[in-house]
């Protein structure tokens, strides 16, 4: 049996927070910098070129790359084999995600009640997320999500009947609806099955993963390739005015679910879709 102390979860939650916050992953730089080259619209390659040096500026500054730092969206898969020590697992998580939002002077934007939205002061609680797994490791992703584009996220609720076409369309619907709202590019997380919440949880995860990933279904990895062809043709492009690039990449998550459902998730990212991982 292995122990982990809270002390150490805490001290690289805190980690986590400041590096997701500062570092964009770099397989989404590239893309960034491949749409930039590719954008034949002069508006729409300068507004490329702006966030590709915002992004690069953010690094030699050592400053956030974005100044909405999100609300911690934590994932936790802990090995049974460990055991956690001197203290509560949660209260560790959010004890860094405090400690890494103040040391890592990033903004803090949650608040205690969403009716009377006192703020916290310290971006806690965090929103958190675990699966028990084989082996006596814990893996910590913290995944900051910030609100202008999570407040363009949707779920449908569809019948089998709908097929693909009605997965296509529903992620059209919504990705269409949001515009220029979640500062395109995006990357846009696609849920498909399990029940109404495990959908929505589907497609929130799906961003954690590298976009240089594809699913590792091929019936979805070409999903995935269809419905990104698909929604830059809207041409809503970078920011909203136009251009080639109105997604960055699409990431498809699936799980069983019932014979009479087939629920859709959406989740999308800005252009700074970030996430930090660590084994402990």
């Amino acid at each position: 049996m292995k122990e982990i102390s809270c002390k150490l979860i805490t001290n690289t939650v805190a980690e986590l927070c400041i590096t997701a916050n500062k570092q964009l992953p770099c397989s989404l730089f590239a893309k960034i910098e491949e749409c930039k080259c590719a954008e034949e619209q002069p508006l729409a390659k300068s507004v490329m070129s702006d966030i590709s040096e915002n992004i690069t500026a953010a690094k030699e500054l050592d400053i956030p790359i974005c100044q909405d730092t999100g609300m911690a969206v934590v994932f936790a898969e802990i090995g049974q084999d460990v055991h956690i020590t001197e203290g509560n697992f949660e209260d560790a998580v959010n004890d860094g995600v405090a400690k890494g939002y103040t040391e890592g002077l990033l903004r803090k934007s949650v608040v205690t009640d969403p009716l009377l939205r006192t703020n916290t002061q310290n971006n806690t609680p965090a929103v958190i997320h675990t699966r028990i797994v084989s082996g006596n490791n814990i893996k910590i992703t913290v995944a900051p999500k910030g609100f202008g584009s999570e407040n363009m996220s949707g779920i449908k609720m569809l019948t089998p009947s709908a097929e693909k076409q009605g997965v296509i369309n529903a992620v059209l619907s919504i990705v269409k609806a949001a515009g220029s709202n979640p500062c395109p590019p995006i990357v846009v997380g696609v849920g498909i099955g399990g029940d109404f919440e495990q959908c929505a949880l589907l497609s929130k995860k799906a961003l954690c993963r590298d976009i240089a990933v594809p699913n590792a279904n091929p019936y979805y990895e070409q999903l995935e390739k269809e419905l990104l062809c698909e929604i830059n043709k809207l041409g809503i492009g970078p920011q909203g005015f136009g251009g080639k690039t109105t997604a960055l990449a699409v990431n498809i998550e699936t799980a069983p679910t019932h014979i009479a459902g087939l629920p859709v998730a959406v989740n999308i990212g800005c252009h700074v879709t970030r996430h930090a991982t660590k084994i402990i």
